[in-house]
């Protein structure tokens, strides 16, 4: 508004200046005007320097003096009616650029498609821009680069030129604290509104989302006095990393990616957007490495949910709730973490409760209200993982269908698996040339000998190949022995409890031919025995 005004007032001085001149020229004689004419601007009867700036002195005064009088006069409302028709005057209202303007404030609550655009054009800035701003997060990995006041950022989308621009409108406040709002301003052809609006928005917001999984800090969090506390979770594992068969490998990144993928088909069917995992197996391989593997590829927290510290079901629900989207709900060792059933009885009228304690116990039903009953609304795109070495040991309502979606068998190492960790630890690949006791390793692993963790603690001996293989084919065979050895001694066990068996009979068949009494009476003796 303020250019606008100047822009008019320097208007109407050149005008003004011009008739000073249109004035002086016709004041002058014939004779001077022919000479004037003749010598153009080097007339000695030209007005002086000194003219000029007096009358455009006078001028600038004459129109400060009649803006303040118009202040003070003339309503805001006419003000702005007059300006609007010189704007309407001077300026052409034919344009046909459409600019739409990104507010943070959205009726009082944060505006997603804001933070959208500032993390999407963060990766946007010209090597040219001449001020940014500086910023880093406790959960970010680096320091961003973001538009400062005024900055602009020019984009292409389908052939559409799109211009950005970064505005800071401080209006009449005065203070360093005070930043007064920020917006973003974005110009474009009027005749691409619906391709923006439809298309451009949506896209701006999937490449946000992309760029903050990116930067994003993992977080571990873990139960400290029925509060989360957060670490920074740097867990190496990855899908490619861990000891699984590729096969499995592919059939759970499948099925992450399809859970991602389905907010809208969960909605529509009425489930909460949660997924269940029970991974299962013997010590040692990799459930653990298997979480960490899930929560790097898709960029989720991770809570270590302890049950042994929580008492009761409120303080377990109002843990739950206190996760964030987009997280892994860990209970490990679910068949040994806590006892339900006992207590359950321990629970009793009377007993095992303070007279002022009148909250219930933990209970497995308060457990599963959260996995798929009505409090499993709350929160989504979580995941719940729960991890045993019995499955057998598990109560069957934790295994119906519909809470733990997806049984992981994660059993002894398989030589896809060893080859897998010889990548990881010593660097071979067998694409090229296998290591000559590639061949023996597969033997001696064939069935249920040793465990993953039983192979990285071999191959993290030596950092030469030949010495941890070595090491390693050592190991498998003491390890195959012990295991036939075992069988061994339980099939002799067997076999010496039959042959007892088959004595104590004919021991019997002989009494028996006797007196009655006596056969009786030994009867009983052996059976008293037996018993």
């Amino acid at each position: 508004m303020i250019y606008l005004v100047l822009s008019v007032t320097f208007f109407f001085k050149l005008l003004s200046f011009f008739v000073y001149l249109f004035h002086i020229s016709f004041s002058l004689s014939p004779s001077s005007r022919n000479k004037q004419r003749d010598t153009m601007f080097f007339s000695k009867d030209l007005p002086s320097p000194t003219s000029f700036f007096t009358a455009y002195a006078s001028l600038a005064g004459y129109m400060m003096m009649i803006r303040s009088m118009a202040h003070q006069l003339i309503p805001g409302p006419v003000q702005d009616l007059i300006y609007s028709s010189l704007r309407s005057l001077f300026f052409s209202s034919n344009s046909t650029t459409l600019t739409l303007t990104i507010d943070d404030d959205n009726m009082g609550m944060h505006n997603d498609i804001y933070r959208a655009a500032q993390t999407y054009l963060s990766t946007k800035i010209s090597p040219d821009a001449a001020r940014l701003r500086i910023s880093k997060g406790h959960r970010d990995k680096h320091a961003n680069l973001y538009l400062s006041d005024g900055e602009t950022v020019n984009d292409v989308y389908q052939d559409v030129e799109l211009k950005w621009r970064f505005v800071t409108d401080r209006g009449d406040k005065k203070g360093d604290d005070d930043r007064g709002s920020e917006y973003f301003e974005l110009s474009f052809d009027k005749k691409h509104k619906d391709l923006i609006l439809n298309s451009y928005v949506p896209h701006i917001e999937s490449k946000a989302k992309e760029i903050r999984d990116e930067r994003r800090i993992l977080m571990l969090h873990s139960l400290n006095s029925l509060r989360w506390d957060s670490v920074i979770l740097e867990h190496p594992s990855t899908f490619k990393t861990i000891a699984m068969e590729d096969e499995l490998k592919r059939d759970v990144m499948e099925d992450l990616d399809r859970f991602i993928r389905r907010k809208d088909y969960y909605k529509k069917v009425g489930k909460a957007w949660k997924r269940g995992y029970l991974l299962y197996g013997p010590p040692g391989t990799g459930k653990s490495s298997l979480v960490a593997a899930m929560a790097n590829y898709l960029k989720f927290d991770v809570y270590d949910l302890q049950l042994a510290s929580v008492m009761r079901d409120s303080d377990l629900r109002r843990l739950l709730l206190a996760t964030r989207n987009r997280s892994i709900l860990v209970i490990e060792d679910i068949d040994c973490a806590v006892d339900f059933p006992n207590r359950l009885e321990q629970q009793q009228p009377g007993e095992g409760k303070n007279p002022g304690d009148s909250q219930p116990p933990l209970t497995l039903s308060g457990l599963l209200n959260f996995i798929d009953g009505l409090w499993s609304s709350c929160g989504d795109e979580q995941i719940i993982i729960f991890t045993t070495n019995h499955k057998d040991k598990l109560d069957p309502t934790l295994l119906r269908p519909g809470r733990m979606d997806m049984h992981i068998y994660m059993g002894h190492c398989t030589f896809q698996g060893f080859k897998t960790l010889a990548s990881n630890y010593l660097g071979l690949s067998d694409t090229t040339m296998p290591h000559r006791l590639y061949s023996e390793i597969e033997r001696l692993m064939d069935g249920e000998v040793i465990t993953p963790a039983q192979v990285a603690e071999e191959l993290m001996k030596s950092e030469d190949a030949d010495v941890a293989l070595e090491g390693l084919v050592n190991a498998l065979e003491e390890m195959r022995f012990k295991s036939d050895e075992s069988s061994q001694v339980m099939k002799n066990k067997k076999e010496s409890r039959v042959e007892m068996d088959e004595d104590h009979e004919k021991r019997l068949r002989r009494d028996t031919e006797g007196s009655p009494r006596k056969s009786s009476k030994r009867i009983k003796k052996l059976v008293l025995f037996w018993t």
